[in-house]
């Protein structure tokens, strides 16, 4: 066997499985973020606040935005059919693509240890005693998580 590789695969796993919860707390902040927001309510102070410890204010900012895609090409199709309908023949053809995968996971009756993971949060810049904090509790969320997903899990590398 290959020490290399089999390093090299296990930090792969330490880092998908301290991914899982951190991708996890993430999705759920940025979702959590505009809600709060559209909640604060600054027409009593006229769009501005200023409290004690923090500040609040509302700007309107008029932008140009892209059209989508799909606006232009309905559009085009519109004004121009017989080039349209090429057009949205071309859109509905299938692509032919190929993509190479990594799949990786443990072997039965195996596991992890602290320092496959402890490795991987110092990689990511944590202090020994910052990832010694983490790391119980990034573990047990990963755990939950992956509980609900099967074992084997794979990257995209091409």
């Amino acid at each position: 066997m290959d020490s290399k590789t089999e390093r090299q695969l296990v930090q792969l796993i330490a880092t998908d499985r301290i991914e899982i919860p951190i991708s996890s707390m993430s999705g759920k902040i940025k979702r959590q973020k505009p809600k709060l927001a559209k909640e604060i309510d600054l027409n009593p102070w006229q769009g501005k606040y200023q409290g004690e410890r923090v500040y609040g204010k509302l700007v309107i900012e008029d932008k140009l935005k892209a059209r989508k895609i799909s606006e232009a090409v309905d559009e085009f199709i519109t004004n121009y059919p017989k080039p349209g309908e090429i057009l949205s023949q071309m859109i509905e053809e299938k692509r032919s693509e190929s993509e190479t995968h990594l799949y990786f996971g443990m072997n039965e009756g195996c596991r992890l240890t602290s320092d496959d993971y402890m490795g991987v949060m110092k990689n990511l810049g944590f202090s020994e005693a910052t990832a010694n904090g983490l790391y119980s509790e990034l573990i047990d969320v990963s755990r939950k998580i992956s509980r609900k997903r099967k074992e084997e899990r794979s990257v995209l590398i091409e």
